[in-house]
């Protein structure tokens, strides 16, 4: 008759979250908590040759220094996991395992590695432990592949195998697919393991999918306290003990969980969130590494549906193994439509060539400085340009629009301000609701060699002084915030940057505005960074 069991990956996983820093009393609160609530399995977290021992954190140089946190305390029960990521740590810092508090051992791999993992495996069983292999992104894998892999798993033998949903992927059908796939190949004796995560918000649902599947060997699922953990979080491990409480006849305690819950994680919780979202609900959606979502959305250009657009060109393995200068190509391939923008710019030229300009940005300043604005508009009546926002005070004559996302915020009051001002957009922006007055060539305005290559002030400029102008004054353009001052008047704008990096970028725009200021004077009527 098959057993099951319950593996808790809090200190582990729930890493992903903190840097592994849970502090000396809450790795012992939560390890004892654990062990008192019978759980079959606790893992206390990596092996990983790179960190140094730190009493506060469960990440450890070598097997034998977990002993220096754990190995005083009652493990009742329980089997105590490290885990090892193949290649983050070598054979020779793995003691035997009547050396030190653990007596078993997962390794995590990618596929591409699984013929010297399982080879790793092999060296470790050799040591004394119980080694699980675990299948990182068990979605990535064609029939073929996993194929592979239970050949390879039957020569070593470890004693369980398990798929881990790396990146929340999995549908019930598609997991039931890969158990029956392991079940039908395993040798008999290996055990059967799954690890879930919730970008689909399917983590306990997909573990009790994996306790209903019928078959005579062994299985394990892992869970997390609150489900803390990479990402989107895992199964919550009080529900999958409750259902197996329920469901299964089992024993576990779950108020020592909710203790645990309340006394250790929900602080880690509260200072940094985790769990479904829509950030990991569109990488899951697009079965994608979440560092593209993050690489687009943090553009701050893009619509929900334009990131889709480019997400669904990536193409097999890159899916999930991350290059980011693949996602910088389809970025500004996506961007770029090709124009011929001549004709735009010789009317845009007419219109502007001869003209006092005023360009109004969305910094704090224009706000806090409203008087020098309206005095400098009394005493000038500047053509005022606006960038990617209407001003609420200021009626400009035109809007400079770079931002598809902006584009969708804005267009309700484009259509109803039609007549009110021109709008000039670069060629990455479309609309289905209002014609632009002019269309200039995105790329032409870019520095691809930039952090960010489409800074919207900057293609202004290059777009003004290249159409005959010879002079712009400017408001609103107040630099990034090396403290934690707003950059923009509206919240809905703001970038996230550290210190360093907003000093960088100002850096930068200093050195672009020298090189543009050659037979082009740019005036600051506001207070600005950039005005050195």
């Amino acid at each position: 008759m098959r057993t099951i069991s319950l593996l808790d990956c809090t200190l582990r996983d729930g890493g992903y979250i903190n840097d592994w820093k849970f502090g000396r009393n809450n790795l012992v609160s939560i390890f004892e908590r654990l062990v008192a609530s019978k759980v079959d399995y606790i893992e206390i977290g990596f092996i990983d040759q790179a960190r140094e021992y730190d009493p506060d954190r469960a990440i450890f140089p070598d097997a034998k220094s977990i002993a220096r946190t754990f190995g005083n305390l009652d493990k009742g029960d329980a089997r105590i996991v490290g885990m090892i990521d193949y290649g983050h740590a070598d054979i020779d810092r793995i003691c035997p395992a009547n050396e030190t508090c653990i007596d078993t051992i997962r390794v995590i791999f990618k596929k591409h590695l699984r013929v010297e993992a399982l080879q790793f495996v092999s060296e470790l069983m050799k040591k004394g432990y119980r080694v699980f292999a675990q299948l990182v992104s068990i979605t990535s894998y064609s029939d073929e592949e996993l194929k592979d892999l239970i050949r390879l798993a039957n020569e070593v033998k470890p004693f369980a195998v398990s798929m881990v949903d790396t990146y929340g992927l999995c549908h019930s059908d598609t997991l039931l697919h890969y158990a029956k796939l392991l079940d039908e190949g395993l040798d008999k004796d290996i055990e059967l393991g799954y690890h879930a995560h919730n970008n689909f918000q399917l983590g306990y649902a997909n573990c009790i999918e994996m306790l209903s599947y019928k078959t005579d060997r062994n299985v394990l699922v892992d869970g997390t306290i609150f489900g803390m953990g990479k990402s989107a979080g895992n199964c919550p491990l009080e529900l999958i003990a409750m259902y197996l409480n329920g469901r299964h006849g089992k024993d576990y305690d779950i108020y020592q969980i909710l203790e645990a819950a309340d006394a250790n994680v929900m602080n880690f919780y509260h200072q940094s969130p985790w769990g479904y979202s829509l950030f990991f609900y569109i990488a899951a959606s697009n079965d994608c590494h979440p560092s593209y979502v993050s690489y687009l959305m943090n553009k701050r250009t893009l619509s929900i549906k334009a990131i889709n657009k480019i997400l669904k060109r990536l193409e097999g393995d890159k899916k999930l193994l991350y290059d980011e200068k693949l996602i910088e190509k389809l970025y500004s391939d996506y961007q770029e439509i090709e124009v011929n923008d001549e004709e735009d710019l010789k009317r845009l030229s007419e219109e502007l060539k001869d003209k006092n300009i005023l360009i109004i940005g969305p910094g704090t300043s224009v706000k806090e400085q409203s008087e020098k604005v309206e005095s400098f508009i009394m005493g000038n009546n500047p053509e005022i340009i606006s960038i990617n926002f209407i001003p609420e005070a200021i009626k400009p004559d035109f809007c400079f629009v770079t931002n598809k996302k902006r584009q969708v915020q804005l267009a309700p009051s484009f259509a109803k301000n039609a007549d009110t001002f021109k709008i000039i957009a670069t060629s990455n922006v479309t609309s289905s609701v209002t014609d632009f007055d002019y269309t200039i060539r995105y790329s032409n305005l870019l520095d691809f060699n930039a952090q960010i290559i489409d800074n919207s002030f900057l293609m202004l400029l290059k777009l003004l002084k290249k159409i005959g102008v010879t002079e712009v004054s400017c408001a609103g353009f107040d630099g990034y915030a090396v403290d934690n001052r707003p950059n923009y008047f509206n919240p809905d704008m703001e970038y996230e940057f550290t210190s360093n990096e907003a000093s960088d970028l100002n850096d930068y725009v200093i050195g672009e505005l020298k090189k543009l200021s050659d037979g082009f004077k740019i005036n600051f009527v506001t207070d600005s960074h950039y005005d050195v």
